[in-house]
């Protein structure tokens, strides 16, 4: 058992889009990521997905209701298995992710963003 600092990992990569593992608790990733720009929309079929915004501002938007969640550091957002959400920020973010290890990054939907699970390292 060792302690993580969140400030730490994230120094040590610059991309976006592109989660970290940095452990499993209870068969769940734990992962960070920095965030800019527009995310594609996608859903996860039996997974359910939670956002943690560590430093920095954003928001996910819910293209079947028009809702919009904005985050600011400290503050969570729970997305349930099957909903479409597409997160986004105007300014470079950090966020903490909490989903099932077997969650597909951009669910069924493909783009050049998408990394396959093999694809994250852990840090």
């Amino acid at each position: 058992m060792e302690k993580i600092v969140l400030a730490e990992k994230f120094v040590q990569f610059d991309d976006h889009w592109s989660p970290r593992i940095l452990g499993e608790a209870n068969g769940q990733f734990l992962k960070i990521a920095k965030v800019k720009g527009d995310f594609v929309a996608h859903s996860h079929k039996c997974e359910d997905e939670a956002f943690l915004c560590v430093a920095g501002r954003f928001g996910i938007r819910f293209p079947a209701t028009g809702d919009v969640v904005e985050l600011g550091p400290g503050e969570l957002c729970i997305v349930p298995a099957g909903v479409e959400h597409q997160p986004f920020a105007e300014e470079e973010t950090q966020i903490l992710l909490f989903e099932p290890k077997r969650t597909a990054h951009t669910g069924d939907v493909e783009t050049g963003l998408t990394k396959a699970i093999d694809e994250q390292p852990h840090i």
